[in-house]
């Protein structure tokens, strides 16, 4: 018989078998020891056992689900207003026998107990409190299309999709995106600094962001003005194994908003390129809202593609 409980201290190996043995797609990390999810979910400042659920039948874990909170709107604090139901993992030999189901109502059950008034299912954006580094790629995006059964899962018990994620990459061996005469005006003004010093914007970027290897790039004019554009670098090395690639993650994109496309962005983004290619990195993966019609046309136009997308899910109202 399945039993359900919180989080125990002995569970992690069992729950690193069990992830390993799901059969998640692409944007599940692979090889993964104990000291990775002990580092990316567990000594996370706001992990409560309570918000790991699993399910135990004849003392072996068969299933667990991780629900936790968004940020508030300085990105200072949790704000228990806005639950999140990370991951939900079920062994394939105990499928379609409710259990799933049941953990997501139980996940359901401790966020309203905490405060939540909305339940998002899929770590995404300010509503990410773990899974950076594990899931998604460059960042939790929901649940991916390259994972099947999240998609038939979650509408079965009544959810359904609230928005999208492009998940982009460009191939650094592949064709060169043609040369654009402003873009190369714009090179001859500009020059992109690197620091591996970057300090945490906020608290909420450290706690997830500042647990990998990043690197902050800036397009800085050459006359010794502020930078114009930035974006982090995140280090993808936990997707090795799977993707057999060295793999960088952008994220933090910005571009001073009286510039706007005027093609700094795309010249930032092809910077970084140059210099990646150097490091011997093979791909680059940014992760855009579909909603962001710009930052979309951005990646497009400097070769990026589109090859997984993202789901976020909400419960259907009653």
């Amino acid at each position: 018989m399945t039993e359900f409980r919180a989080f125990h201290n002995a569970d992690p190996p069992q729950l690193l078998r069990l992830w390993h043995s799901a059969g998640l797609g692409r944007g599940a990390a692979e090889c993964l020891n104990n000291d990775a999810f002990e580092v990316l979910i567990f000594s996370q400042p706001y992990f409560d056992p309570n918000g790991l659920i699993v399910a135990e039948d004849n003392g072996e874990i068969v299933g667990f689900v991780l629900a936790g909170f968004g940020t508030n709107a300085e990105s200072s604090a949790l704000d228990y207003s806005k639950g999140v139901i990370c991951a939900v993992i079920v062994h394939p030999n105990d499928r379609r026998k409710g259990i799933g189901r049941e953990l997501v109502r139980r996940a359901e059950e401790y966020l309203r107990s905490k405060g939540a008034t909305e339940i998002t299912a899929g770590a995404s954006g300010l509503l990410s409190p773990f899974l950076v580094g594990l899931y998604g790629g460059t960042r939790p995006s929901g649940f991916l299309l390259s994972d099947p059964i999240a998609g038939p899962f979650f509408e079965a018990i009544g959810y359904e999709a609230k928005g999208s994620i492009r998940i982009y990459q460009r191939d650094l061996l592949g064709q060169k995106p043609k040369i654009k005469f402003h873009l190369v005006n714009i090179r001859r003004k500009m020059q992109l600094m690197i620091s591996d010093d970057y300090q945490a914007p906020n608290w909420w970027w450290l706690t997830r962001m500042g647990r990998l290897e990043t690197l902050h790039f800036e397009l800085v004019p050459k006359s010794g003005d502020a930078a114009v554009a930035s974006a982090t670098v995140v280090g993808l090395d936990l997707y090795i194994p799977k993707w057999e690639e060295r793999v960088i993650g952008l994220t933090d994109v910005f571009v001073k908003e009286e510039i706007r496309s005027q093609g700094y962005g795309q010249s930032l983004l092809l910077e970084i390129a140059r210099r990646l290619q150097d490091e011997l990195i093979t791909k680059l993966e940014w992760h855009v809202e579909e909603s962001n019609i710009v930052a979309r046309h951005v990646a497009e136009a400097v070769g990026y593609h589109q090859i997984d997308t993202g789901i976020v899910y909400q419960p259907v109202s009653r």
